[in-house]
């Protein structure tokens, strides 16, 4: 076996779990986040989070799941996951990182809320999408990213941009802050806030078109304690915020919302 197979046929079986991951996962997907340097070595993870959010992105509902997490990557650039999807890193120095990679809209199901009734589900999509971070030092951080390929027609584009800080707080601790901001063409916007008027006979709602603009800012903290050289236990807390069409949208019923999550990682 070549050494190129190898690491594809390992991608591939990562992928059917990565696409098999529940929509939690999604909001992950809005940087990439590679750890070590660059050809250092194939190294890898797995976890199990605890994640307390909601019922939909502008829901009053708030939902608790309790998901697995498999992530891996190759020193020869390759990584696949559920926090990073499936993808290729180009870039060959830490400050640097660009690339392609595959993610997934999970789409939306009726039944999560009373609020969706009528407006019928959104179907599970891939997204072909890329990347790219810049690191401003070993604490500083810069991420990009653009996903197409969801929604109702697969036509859905989001623009993901932030900044990270983390440090280390003492041998055992680290703690991260973040910022983002999510940028949505019409597409997307028209499959998660909008109302058709098919649907706005079928729902009570008036119909609704949104247009492309900003759908939401978030702001985040992490802090992580370092059980063992391989095992690590996290809580991460997330406020975000839609903005515009999103923010005005019949579906939203809250436009501020929170998510805790709390995980257990092992590195390999």
């Amino acid at each position: 076996m070549n050494t190129f197979s190898r690491p594809v046929k390992r991608v591939a079986l990562i992928a059917l779990l990565t696409l098999a991951a529940p929509s939690a996962f999604a909001q992950a997907f809005d940087a990439v986040r590679l750890v070590g340097d660059p050809a250092e070595k194939d190294r890898g993870s797995v976890g199990l989070a605890v994640i307390a959010g909601m019922a939909y992105q502008g829901a009053d509902e708030r939902r608790t799941l309790l998901l697995p997490g498999l992530d891996y990557q190759w020193r020869n650039g390759w990584f696949a996951g559920t926090r990073n999807g499936i993808g290729y890193n180009f870039g060959q120095q830490r400050e640097v990182q660009y690339g392609l990679r595959i993610t997934a809209d999970f789409g939306r199901d009726e039944s999560r809320s009373d609020a969706l009734r009528g407006m019928g589900d959104i179907d599970p999509r891939p997204e072909i999408g890329a990347f790219l971070n810049y690191s401003l030092s070993r604490e500083f951080s810069l991420t990009s990213s653009l996903r197409y390929g969801s929604g109702d027609n697969s036509k859905g584009m989001l623009i993901d941009l932030g900044a990270g800080y983390s440090t280390r707080l003492a041998a055992p601790w680290r703690l991260a802050l973040g910022v983002g901001m999510t940028l949505a063409n019409e597409e997307y916007m028209q499959s998660y806030f909008g109302v058709t008027t098919t649907q706005a006979a079928t729902s009570g709602y008036a119909a609704y078109h949104p247009g492309f603009g900003l759908r939401d800012i978030r702001a985040n903290a992490a802090l992580s304690y370092q059980i063992t050289p391989s095992t690590a236990i996290s809580t991460t807390v997330s406020i975000s915020s839609l903005q515009g069409d999103a923010k005005d949208s019949p579906l939203t019923r809250q436009t501020t919302s929170a998510t805790g999550v709390l995980a257990v990682t092992y590195g390999f």
